[in-house]
């Protein structure tokens, strides 16, 4: 089954790129496969704090990473983007064992994006994550839209004012011109 391609990158051209975080390297090297002939581009981590230094230094579109992890858990590292102005819009999905509601609902409410329970599909894993960072797109479309509303709205407000005045000092300047031509 065949799924859309990945969507392009928020970050800048050509598809969208990805930071995989797993702890196991077999794992992370069939999910990094899989992930990139889905078109995505990857970028590998086996914990979250190598993660963290790529998020800053590397534009990144979507996070997904493992749930339960040594050092430090997809739950912690979902907080960590959550609380960083440049990080927070990033879509988060983390990966967790089929028995783990607990995980999961601790990672929504660290703010994940999604969970997503093993096993399942990468296709399907693919079009959930495509989903995210249409939807990360169009968030920040539309705060664009919203901001240049905002300098629309300032601008206007600008204007008016200066309209204001011009018809005070016309009204005043009517006024005397009145007074002067009573006065003859």
């Amino acid at each position: 089954m065949a799924i859309d391609p990945a969507p392009l990158s928020n970050c800048g051209t050509g598809p969208a790129r990805l930071l995989l975080v797993e702890p196991n390297r077999s794992a992370l090297h069939v999910l990094a496969k899989r992930l990139g002939e889905a078109g995505y581009r990857i970028i590998a981590c086996d914990d979250a704090a190598n993660a963290m230094a790529e998020m800053l230094r590397l534009p990144i579109d979507a996070v997904v990473a493992e749930l339960r992890m040594a050092s430090m858990s997809g739950v912690e590292l979902t907080r960590r983007i959550r609380d960083d102005t440049l990080l927070s819009d990033t879509p988060v999905v983390l990966i967790t064992g089929k028995s783990d509601s607990a995980g999961a609902v601790d990672g929504f409410a660290a703010g994940a994006d999604d969970v997503v329970a093993k096993p399942f599909h990468c296709d399907v894993l693919a079009a959930r994550i495509a989903r995210r960072i249409n939807r990360a797109r169009s968030v920040k479309q539309l705060r664009a839209d919203n901001a240049m509303l905002d300098a629309r709205i300032v601008t206007r407000a600008i204007q008016l004012g200066e309209i204001r005045e011009a018809l005070v000092q016309s009204e005043a300047e009517r006024e005397r011109l009145i007074r002067l031509v009573a006065r003859a």
